[in-house]
């Protein structure tokens, strides 16, 4: 794959918005509900910014709103985990239905993208100072020692706290191991779904497959793998994917893959494409739904058919995404801007982190090749620094030969990358610049191949995922 003319670096940049300097923002002069502002990324013509509520009072907030200023030339475009209202350069976001109350110590976060320069000013938190009460007249002392300036080394990096509300899917394991099942036959081994080792949390049967009508996705046992398997009917496969429940397991219906023709284009594929992916899980019994659309997707009105079937399932539907390398390099590219737009409601983007030769990670220094810990932990700092959750992140890799035509690593590599980006260990020359111990795991095309190459994968990385923090 030929690499991008340019890409976009997430830069880390913190701004503390608050009464007078840093050290003026203590409990002792904050007793009450505050809020201070993250610059989290920043890429030259836009930003993510969050804001994070902390209680430093003894009751409890039941509800609350922050309202800023942001000065001309600047627009807040995609948000989540809050509600918006703006009135010209003035916006105000205020708490969703399940993160209003904040208990005494706790803290909730919403996050947005900014275009344009400048910053948020002027920032009323329930209509008062987002810094909490205003300090005693007397001047406190100075501080000690003066706030940091630079960027925490390297060899102890810092840790992203976990999630203030719980992600989708929440009954899933922290870590989880995703595989797909081949509805085909391959040079890779036939599997009935029940026959998909143990170590497989989550399983995507690859794939529905488009209609006539825009949207539409249709499934069926494919009749080359029925006859493959000796006779293997739509009937079989239901109660094998009840079996995977069963144990605790999930399994997803994944849409599209490299051959893929799912168009969601407009309002009608919009709802076809809900509507029919509604019919499969209740024909079908699936737990969620998996975007695999390699030809290119419509963010706006994909998120508005996935919000659609959500509202049609509830919120136990897991959303699962599946882009390509290439797809996730810019918060302003389609694949990025449906994870964000649909980031209160996504469960896990595993990108696939091979057939894509040299790429940038999120240091903007070396273009790394595939088939290292290198570039799978420099390419997911990319998301991890531009504005998903840790929880909402995986690796996708190879399972080994025959798998993919670039990338295929040995499962011990897959192991350090996350051990790298949880931990800060096993790491090679490049070095994130904090841990994320919430990183959701790790995503294998396929289950058949694993098997195929005597289950090398499950049984290496799957175990580990358990021991990640």
């Amino acid at each position: 794959m030929k690499r991008p003319s340019s890409l976009i670096l997430p830069l880390v940049t913190v701004l503390t918005v608050a009464l007078g300097a840093a050290w003026l923002a203590k409990p002792a002069y904050a007793a009450g509900p505050t809020a201070t502002f993250a610059k989290v990324s920043d890429w030259g013509t836009g930003w993510e910014g969050k804001y994070t509520i902390t209680n430093g009072g003894s009751s409890s907030v039941t509800g609350w709103s922050v309202a800023f200023d942001l000065p001309a030339g600047t627009a807040v475009g995609t948000y989540w985990e809050a509600l918006l209202h703006s009135s010209g350069q003035r916006y105000t976001f205020s708490n969703q239905s399940w993160n209003g109350t904040i208990a005494p110590g706790a803290s909730v976060s919403f996050g947005f993208i900014g275009s344009g320069p400048g910053a948020p000013t002027n920032c009323q938190l329930n209509g008062a100072k987002c810094g909490g009460a205003p300090p005693p007249t007397a001047s406190p002392p100075p501080p000690t020692t003066a706030p940091p300036t630079t960027s925490p080394p390297t060899t102890a990096p810092p840790t992203t706290p976990p999630p203030t509300t719980a992600p989708p899917g929440a009954d899933l394991p922290a870590h989880i191991l995703t595989g797909y099942w081949h509805n085909f036959d391959n040079p890779a081994v036939e599997l009935r779904l029940r026959e998909v080792p143990a170590e497989y949390d989550v399983v995507a049967v690859a794939f529905a497959e488009a209609t006539a009508t825009p949207g539409e996705v249709t499934f069926a046992v494919d009749p080359g793998l029925s006859a493959a398997l000796g006779g293997y009917t739509d009937a079989d496969f239901s109660a094998d994917v009840q079996t995977l429940r069963s144990q605790g397991r999930k399994v997803i219906i994944s849409v599209g893959g490299e051959t893929g023709r799912v168009t969601v284009n407009d309002a009608a594929s919009a709802v076809a494409f809900a509507d029919s992916v509604y019919a499969l899980i209740q024909q079908y019994g699936f737990d969620g739904v998996d975007i695999d659309l390699e030809n290119g997707l419509n963010p706006t009105y994909m998120a508005q058919a996935l919000r659609s079937l959500r509202a049609q399932v509830g919120a136990g539907l897991i959303i699962a995404m599946a882009p390509q390398t290439i797809d996730m390099q810019n918060p302003t590219t389609s694949y990025f801007k449906l994870a964000l737009d649909i980031q209160d409601i996504l469960t896990v983007v595993n990108t696939q982190f091979y057939n894509s030769g040299a790429m940038l990670g999120c240091d903007q220094q070396f273009a790394y090749s595939q088939g290292t810990v290198n570039f799978i932990v420099a390419l997911a700092c990319i998301q991890l620094e531009a504005g998903l959750r840790p929880d909402q992140v995986g690796l996708g890799l190879p399972a080994g030969p025959g798998a993919a035509g670039g990338g295929i690593v040995a499962p011990g590599v897959v192991n350090a990358a996350l051990d790298c980006l949880t931990r800060g260990t096993s790491c090679g020359s490049f070095q994130p610049p904090r841990t994320y111990p919430g990183l959701r795991g790790a995503m294998t095309w396929s289950v058949n191949w694993d098997v195929t190459n005597g289950n090398s994968f499950a049984q290496t990385v799957g175990p580990h995922l358990d021991t990640l923090p």
